[in-house]
C-alpha cells in the first residue's frame, strides 16, 4: 500500500486521523483498519477518438471503508488524477459521511485526463468505457459514484445508461448527481455551495456576526464557489473577491454576483474581463483581510509557502484539502477558525444521499424540502463539532475527525471489526 499512501494529501489525512484518534483514545484495531483503503481498482480506459485512433487512459476507483453502508464518492476527470490522491479523497469521504451521520461509506475515483481536450462525443465514449470497466464494483447497494472535478450531471446520465443497459433494466440509484428528469434530486447542483454558506452562517454566529455583516472572498468560481457566492449574495453578505483559472476579481464594496453569473454564462464560464472590479491574483485573494475566506478550488491552496499571508478570521474549506496540516496548525495558533472540508463541503454528499433515498423509494421531494433537510443536517453537524472543539480545546479539523472516528469506531466494534 506504500505507493497509495505516500502522497502528500494522504499523509495529511493520516496525520489528522492519528491526532484525532489520540483525542478519543480510539481502539488501535479500528485505527489500523482505517489507515488503508479496502480496495483500490486501476483500469485501462480505451477511447476511440474523433480521428478514429484508439487511446488508452488510466482510471481509478478506490473504495476506502463500508462499515456504515455502501461506498459513496465522486469521480473526477483531471490531468493530475493519481492513485494516491484518489485514495486520500476516498478516506475523506469515509470520515465525511460518518461525521454527517449518513449510512454510507467512502470511495472516490477518476481518470487521468484533461476533459477540455475532448469533444462531447469523446467525453461520452470515455465515460461509457470507464463505466463498463468499473461496472462489477459499483451498484445501488455497493458503490454509488457522483460528479466531481471535470464531471457533471451529463456524465452521470451516461454512466446510468451504460450500467442500466448492461444490467437489463433502469438502475437509477447507481449514481447521484443525475438530471432531475432521470431520477436526480432538486437542489443537487447547488448543494455543496449552499452547504458551505450554511456553515459560514454557523461559524459567524460563534463570533456574534451575521451574514449581512460579513465580507467574503471565494477562491474558485466553479460548481462549488459559484453557488456559494450566489447564496452569500442572496443573504446580503459582501462578496469582495472571487477567482478562477483565468484570474481574480476584487471590489471592496462587493461584487454583483448576479451580473457576474450572467457574464460567465455568456463568456465560456470564465470571470476574466468582467468590468467594475480590480484584477487580482489567486495569491492576492488568499491574503485579503476578510471575515471569511472560502477556498473552493483544488487542494493545497493554503500551505507552508503562503500561510503567513492569510488574514481572514474564518476559513471554510469548500474544496477537498485546500489547507495543509502545517498551515492548519499555524493558522489555528494565530486564532483563525478553519472549518474542515469533511464538514464544510458536505452539502453535496448530503443531497446525494437524499437523491439515492428518493431513487430507492421512487418518491421525490421539492427544492424547498431538500433545502430545509440539508440545512438541518449541516447546522446539526457544525454544532456537534463546535461543542467537541470547545470541550476539548481543539481546532475544528481535529474535532471533526474525532467526531467522525467515534461513530466509525462504535460501528466497527458492534460489527466485530475492531476486536
Amino acid at each position: 500500500m506504500n505507493f497509495i499512501t505516500e502522497g502528500e494529501l494522504y499523509q495529511n489525512v493520516l496525520k489528522t486521523v492519528a491526532h484525532a484518534g489520540n483525542l478519543i483514545n480510539i481502539n488501535e484495531n479500528a485505527l489500523e483498519r482505517l489507515k488503508y483503503p479496502r480496495r483500490a481498482i486501476t483500469v485501462s480506459v480505451t477511447l476511440k477518438g474523433d480521428d478514429n485512433k484508439i487511446r488508452t487512459y488510466t482510471g481509478y476507483r478506490v473504495q476506502h471503508n463500508q462499515t456504515l453502508g455502501p461506498f459513496k464518492g465522486g469521480l473526477r476527470f483531471h490531468q493530475d488524477v493519481n492513485i494516491s490522491e484518489v485514495a486520500a479523497l476516498s478516506a475523506l469521504m469515509t470520515f465525511k459521511n460518518s461525521l454527517l451521520n449518513l449510512p454510507l461509506g467512502g470511495a472516490k475515483g477518476g481518470i487521468c485526463i484533461d476533459p477540455k481536450t475532448l469533444s462531447p462525443g469523446e467525453m461520452q465514449r470515455l465515460t461509457r468505457s470507464f463505466t463498463s470497466e468499473i461496472g462489477p464494483f459499483i451498484g445501488p447497494d455497493k458503490d454509488i459514484p457522483a460528479p466531481d472535478v471535470g464531471t457533471d450531471s451529463q456524465t452521470m446520465a451516461w454512466m446510468l445508461d451504460t450500467y442500466s443497459s448492461e444490467f437489463g433494466f433502469a438502475q437509477t440509484g447507481v449514481v447521484t448527481g443525475k438530471p432531475v428528469e432521470i431520477g436526480g434530486s432538486h437542489g443537487r447542483d447547488s448543494a455543496t455551495g449552499l452547504g458551505v454558506i450554511f456553515i459560514c452562517e454557523k461559524a459567524l454566529a460563534t463570533k456574534n456576526k451575521k451574514m449581512d455583516e460579513a465580507t467574503i472572498a471565494i477562491q474558485g468560481f466553479g460548481k462549488v464557489g459559484m453557488h456559494a457566492a450566489i447564496e452569500a449574495y442572496k443573504l446580503n453578505a459582501k462578496v469582495v473577491a472571487v477567482s478562477d483559472v483565468s484570474g481574480g476579481l476584487y471590489n471592496e464594496k462587493g461584487i454583483n454576483i448576479e451580473e457576474l453569473v450572467k457574464y460567465t454564462s455568456e463568456n465560456g464560464g470564465l470571470i476574466k474581463g468582467f468590468t467594475g472590479c480590480d484584477s487580482i491574483s489567486n495569491d492576492d485573494l488568499l491574503a485579503l483581510d476578510v471575515d471569511i475566506l472560502a477556498p473552493c478550488a483544488l487542494d493545497h491552496a493554503i500551505n507552508s509557502g503562503n500561510m503567513e499571508t492569510v488574514r481572514a478570521d474564518i476559513i471554510v474549506e469548500g474544496a477537498n484539502g485546500p489547507v495543509t496540516s502545517n498551515a492548519t496548525k499555524y493558522l489555528h495558533d494565530k486564532g483563525v477558525m478553519i472549518v474542515p472540508d469533511i464538514l464544510a463541503n458536505g452539502g453535496g454528499v448530503v443531497v446525494s444521499y437524499f437523491e439515492w433515498v428518493q431513487d430507492i423509494v421512487w418518491l421525490f421531494w421539492s427544492a424547498e424540502e431538500v433545502r430545509e433537510k440539508l440545512k438541518t443536517i449541516m447546522y446539526r453537524s457544525f454544532d456537534t463539532v463546535w461543542e467537541f472543539s470547545q470541550d476539548q480545546n481543539q481546532d475544528m479539523r481535529s474535532s471533526a475527525m474525532a467526531v467522525a472516528l467515534k461513530r466509525l469506531e462504535k460501528a466497527m466494534t458492534l460489527r466485530g471489526l475492531a476486536w
